[in-house]
């Protein structure tokens, strides 16, 4: 049995402004494109799928595209909701869709979702456990559950697992290792104080569990707990990062084997440093990475006219700024729309963006449709 472990799409994500949909295309194709070369069985998408929770015309297109392209190539699809998904936009028509082998849970309802495969070695099981709370696991327990880490541990226990098969499970948590914790970026929404820890030792029976949530990939505690992580850089912290989807290989002896194939972005992420003067002449003598997603930190001692624009000039997709230097430390660290952006997004996209860059939340679908009602009314304002 062969699988790809794939999480955190975030599918219409926009970077300061600039709108991601065809870097998420491009790595789509690629991942579509494995599953042909190593003639996988199935593709595991382990939540987050989209960004927003009401994502764009363009991103459920993309999504469908890329659905339909791994069904064409004889995949089976698993896929669980993560913190930014809408459970009920990703559960639409999900039992039309299992009949086409694109298996989807959206909401747990007392007991995980379980895909049975089978190969030359007999059944492998694929538990589907979608991002949840404590809140939406109590109706089922008679137990105490008072924290992220009671919960899954009671769902886990009540699951009765086939030792003799091959167990997988999927699930979108923040899990740790004792005091081990997963390492982040500022990309992710994690919560503050520890209160959504999973302990690992909650998955203990399963062979392979295919995490999301964290854009890192990595392994927690074992290395058959892994973060697949995002299959693109999504903020400056993660320039360092090898994005990268999981091979897992499974036979008779349930142990997996792992590689992990290395994925190419159409525009790497990337910092570049100097004084404003050296940067140009650097992407004026070699241009092949120009159109990289750009963050400049200039040393220039006294301030530049206009050193947005001036870079931009050799370096379209410049996506930010800072000034490290004590003559320009006054001036912040900006991220700049792209022009682009401000020309084809609506208010509504517009204020949505700039309300997740000051808070680091995603408005909610109440504080989305009391926006929408007050800018169809500006609308019929007359002056």
């Amino acid at each position: 049995m062969k699988f790809l472990h794939i999480a955190d799409l975030h599918i219409g994500k926009q970077v300061a402004g600039f709108s991601m949909i065809e870097d998420q295309r491009f790595v789509l194709n690629q991942i579509v494109e494995m599953t042909k070369t190593y003639e996988t069985d199935a593709v595991l998408i382990a939540g987050d799928v989209y960004d927003k929770s009401q994502p764009s015309n363009t991103a459920i297109a993309l999504f469908d595209d890329f659905l339909t392209a791994l069904t064409e190539a004889k995949q089976i699809v698993c896929i669980i909701s993560g913190n930014h998904d809408s459970v009920e936009r990703l559960s639409f028509a999900r039992q039309i869709l299992s009949s086409q082998n694109i298996h989807i849970a959206g909401r747990y309802e007392g007991e995980m979702q379980k895909v049975t495969l089978h190969d030359a070695y007999g059944a492998c099981n694929i538990y589907l456990l979608p991002f949840l709370s404590p809140p939406l696991v109590r109706p089922y327990f008679d137990c105490d559950i008072s924290n992220y880490d009671d919960a899954i541990k009671a769902i886990c226990k009540d699951t009765k697992l086939n030792p003799k098969e091959r167990n997988v499970l999927m699930a979108h948590q923040f899990v740790v290792a004792g005091s081990k914790t997963p390492e982040t970026s500022d990309s992710e929404q994690i919560s503050v104080g520890g209160i959504d820890h999973v302990n690992l030792s909650a998955f203990d029976g399963f062979d392979y569990v295919a995490l999301g949530h964290i854009h890192r990939p990595q392994q927690m505690g074992r290395e058959t707990v892994r973060y697949a992580g995002s299959p693109l850089k999504y903020s400056f912290s993660e320039v360092h990062h090898n994005k990268s989807v999981v091979l897992v290989s499974m036979d008779e002896s349930k142990t997996p084997i792992l590689n992990y194939l290395p994925l190419t972005a159409l525009h790497d992420m990337r910092e570049i440093k100097g004084p404003i003067s050296e940067l140009i002449q650097t992407a004026k003598e070699d241009s092949a990475d120009n159109n990289d997603y750009i963050h400049a930190i200039l040393t220039d001692e006294t301030p530049i006219y206009d050193a947005v624009g001036q870079l931009r000039a050799v370096y379209p997709n410049l996506m930010g700024i800072s000034f490290p230097n004590q003559a320009t430390e006054h001036l912040p660290s900006l991220p700049y729309l792209a022009e682009e952006a401000l020309k084809t997004q609506t208010p509504l996209e517009l204020f949505s963006d700039f309300f997740t860059l000051q808070t680091g939340n995603d408005l909610s679908e109440k504080a989305e449709a009391v926006l929408t009602d007050i800018l169809e009314t500006a609308k019929e304002v007359t002056i």
